[in-house]
């Protein structure tokens, strides 16, 4: 549970998100998740977040699984740059993916 904290206190240390116009135009072509969802996911509650240590090689990256105010559920790559949050992918979450996020919800407590 700490590990978990600390990664959402790298966001408590952001002060937006950087959207790159091509990524984000991407992400909407192939997987029809606009910038604005994935910002919701950020913002909503639980949002789920893991080191992607795989992708990790330049700047450290994590994903995290969250939902929109619509309830889709979205599983978001991203990185941290100068206290802003970069969105790098973000798409449905797959079968695996949900319910991981519902074991987490149920969990949670507002």
């Amino acid at each position: 549970m700490a590990e978990e904290n600390n990664k959402l206190d790298i966001l408590s240390k952001c002060i937006g998100f950087e959207w790159d116009e091509h990524n984000s135009n991407k992400i909407w072509n192939k997987h029809h998740v606009s910038p604005s969802e994935c910002e919701q996911a950020f913002l909503n509650i639980p949002l789920i977040i893991f080191d992607d240590t795989e992708h990790s090689f330049i700047e450290k990256r994590f994903y995290a699984l969250g939902s929109t105010d619509g309830k889709k559920h979205l599983f978001i790559v991203f990185t941290v740059r100068n206290q802003k949050i970069r969105v790098i992918s973000a798409r449905n979450m797959n079968r695996k993916e949900r319910k991981e996020y519902e074991s987490h919800k149920e969990n949670t407590k507002i």
